[in-house]
């Protein structure tokens, strides 16, 4: 889809949005309605929703299958997520091979608008999640999206926000914008009990998208 829809974004806003933080191996369902709805509380790094330049053109629709961030040591899959039986926005699995999920109700990688991936900074007994260093990551970082149709959607950091998972930005995260963009989200900041008060949530803008064939 291109621009996420009102009626999407209403959902967002209503059931809000609560990366999980993954405490315990067997995922606390109780966990997903601990939610996140609107304002920064955080921290920007310096150049902070800074516009890479020259723009890259637009993508057609087409799943990420694979995210790749050199920075930090990421290379995983990518599963779909939707909405929950209870409305709120479905997480990855907490389990031994953790992978990063794309909100399917977001525009695909490319596509205007912003673009939402997220994933587990910890996955309980298993260890670290594999966004764990994802607040490492600073204004120019490269992230490279896979698609299904065997493109490849190029992004850099503009920006990484720490956030209350009180106070969540929801409009800037999921608002609608004239460009590709994409929302990378997890937990962070201090552990409270089975999960983490905050959310650090990776603002990045398209610079350069190839298509099957072309690389």
């Amino acid at each position: 889809m291109s621009p996420l829809s009102r009626r999407a974004l209403g959902a967002v806003a209503l059931t809000a949005l609560l990366v999980g933080c993954g405490g315990h191996p067997a995922a606390d369902p109780g966990d997903r309605d601990r939610a996140t709805t609107a304002a920064v509380r955080g921290h920007s790094t310096p150049g902070a929703d800074s516009t890479p330049s020259p723009a890259a053109r637009s993508l057609a629709r087409s799943v990420p299958v694979g995210l790749r961030i050199p920075a930090i040591g990421v290379d995983t899959s990518v599963m779909r997520l939707g909405l929950a039986a209870d409305g709120t926005v479905e997480v990855p699995p907490v389990e031994a091979h953790d992978r990063a999920g794309w909100y399917e109700n977001s525009p695909t990688p490319g596509q205007t608008g912003p673009s939402v991936i997220l994933a587990h900074v910890t996955v309980g007994t298993y260890g670290d999640g594999v966004f764990r260093h994802l607040d490492q990551l600073r204004a120019g970082d490269r992230i490279a999206a896979r698609l299904e149709n065997g493109g490849t959607a190029e992004f850099a950091v503009t920006g990484v926000r720490t956030v209350d998972k009180g106070e969540f930005p929801t409009e800037d995260v999921y608002g609608n914008v004239d460009r590709p963009e994409l929302r990378l989200i997890t937990c962070g900041g201090p552990r409270t009990g089975d999960g983490y008060r905050d959310n650090v949530i990776v603002f990045a803008a398209l610079t350069s998208a190839s298509s099957a064939g072309e690389r």
